[in-house]
């Protein structure tokens, strides 16, 4: 049997907090430890205990003063966006059509679309992040890259092919037939393949013409374990051409609601200039609004209305959106994402931050049974942070009080650095770069 014992301040989340002193809303072991065996979470708690449970040839992998936690999730970023992110200058539309739509006209060809996804998932990885929704590109080919790469490193990843048949580029357009076509194949391929999930991905209402919506309605009947992805009122001026293409819809969120695409397991990025109705419409659909801080700044986009969701009961969940976002790091991604909220009166406390990120966004996946909190039969995605990984944070930590204060610090000052380790189903991606603080032993028989 192949068991790992990782110890460390472990941390995870039962529930989403009421507030900064809700300490019922999560788990918190001091000197905690999380026991991994064939990939599973099989126990966690203190280290004293979960050590006599270990087996005479169980590794230790100590990473102790390190916080462990279960790995990080992204809810919404583009793969082949990875070389775009940091281009300057553009909002939403002239954006796409300056950097993003020349950008992935490259994704035709199988050895960039290898190269770039093996780069993205290792960007993730040393981010901390080990699940992540992604935009693959028009091309089938990108599609099969990026879940090779996530199958390479045993990475739970959802994903698709956008489709789109108009308003862009025409070497980046399908047809409402073959998008369904190869939407279909894809999903045979590579739905429920291992780790992976599919995600039906129309890019969104400016792009699909009615003909290619009617193909997508068709594909969520035929297949509806998986996931739909698009895109909903990031910009003023996307609005108003989106509507302007169905002006038989109420509004933006009723295009998608026409063709019976909101659902559970439907994600829409941004969703910022919505109505009340329409975020009604997606409280009684279950269709989750994404949150995406750096990209809606980087864009001069908006800001997106957190207490408006929870008091109409919309789920929402918050995510990098790279190459629009600007950064992979999901801890850069809660700095801004307090910014936003604060700058609307709204609150955002460390502890719902760290909710976000790992458990809030498992459950906006409908996966928090296997991901995005630490418990007996969880998968053990894990990663370990490092609250002084840069001399301003160790400066800053030798007056920090309280967990909670630690948390507010790696939020606001963190980044890669400080992603000491991350486990993928119990194995280290990163042991090679020999992290401070990262040893390994065999636990001790009398233990």
């Amino acid at each position: 049997m192949n068991e790992l014992l990782i110890r460390g301040r472990v941390l995870t989340f039962l529930k989403e907090p009421e507030g900064i002193d809700d300490t019922g809303s999560y788990r918190f072991f001091e000197d905690g430890a999380v026991l991994v065996r064939n990939g599973k979470v099989a126990d966690v708690g203190s280290y004293g205990d979960i050590a006599r449970q270990a087996g005479d040839h169980a590794v230790i992998a100590d990473h102790r003063p390190h916080l462990v936690l279960p790995g990080l999730i992204d809810t919404h970023l583009h793969f082949p966006q990875t070389q775009a992110i940091a281009s300057y200058g553009a909002k939403l539309l002239e954006w796409l059509n300056t950097y993003i739509f020349v950008e992935e006209q490259k994704f035709k060809a199988p050895e960039h679309a290898d190269f770039i996804a093996g780069r993205f998932m290792d960007e993730l990885l040393s981010n901390g992040t080990t699940t992540a929704v992604a935009y693959c590109s028009v091309h089938a080919e990108s599609v099969d890259a990026f879940f090779t790469a996530a199958e390479e490193r045993n990475m739970l990843m959802i994903g698709g092919k956008v489709m789109m048949d108009r308003n862009a580029p025409d070497a980046l357009r399908d047809t409402p037939q073959k998008g369904y076509d190869e939407t279909k194949h894809l999903i045979g391929k590579w739905h429920g393949r291992g780790r992976a999930h599919y995600a039906i991905s129309p890019r969104f209402a400016i792009t699909s013409t009615p003909e290619q919506m009617e193909m997508s309605r068709a594909l969520v009947a035929e297949h509806p374990d998986c996931y739909v992805q698009t895109h909903l009122s990031e910009n003023r001026d996307e609005v108003a051409f989106a509507t302007s293409l169905y002006p038989e819809a109420k509004d933006y969120t009723d295009i998608y609601a026409r063709y019976d695409l909101l659902r559970r397991k439907t994600l829409l990025g941004h969703c910022i200039y919505l109505s009340d109705r329409e975020i009604s419409v997606l409280a009684e659909t279950g269709a989750v609004g994404v949150f995406c801080p750096t990209s809606n700044l980087f864009l001069g986009s908006g800001l997106f209305d957190r207490d408006r969701f929870d008091r109409l009961g919309a789920r929402h969940c918050v995510a990098t959106d790279v190459g629009g976002g600007t950064s992979f790091s999901m801890l850069e991604t809660m700095d801004e994402a307090y910014k936003i909220l604060h700058l609307q009166g709204q609150r955002l406390s460390p502890l719902n931050s760290f909710y976000m990120m790992t458990l809030g966004n498992a459950r906006a996946l409908d996966l928090d049974h296997r991901i995005g909190s630490l418990h007996a039969g969880a998968d053990a995605d894990i990663v370990v942070l490092d609250s002084r990984a840069k001399s301003a944070m160790e400066l800053r930590m030798q007056v920090a009080s309280s967990l909670v204060e630690e948390l507010f610090i790696l939020q606001t000052m963190g980044d890669d650095r400080s992603v000491a380790e991350v486990y993928v189903a119990g194995t280290p991606m990163k042991r090679s770069k020999q992290f401070a603080g990262s040893t390994l032993q065999r636990v001790p028989e009398t233990a």
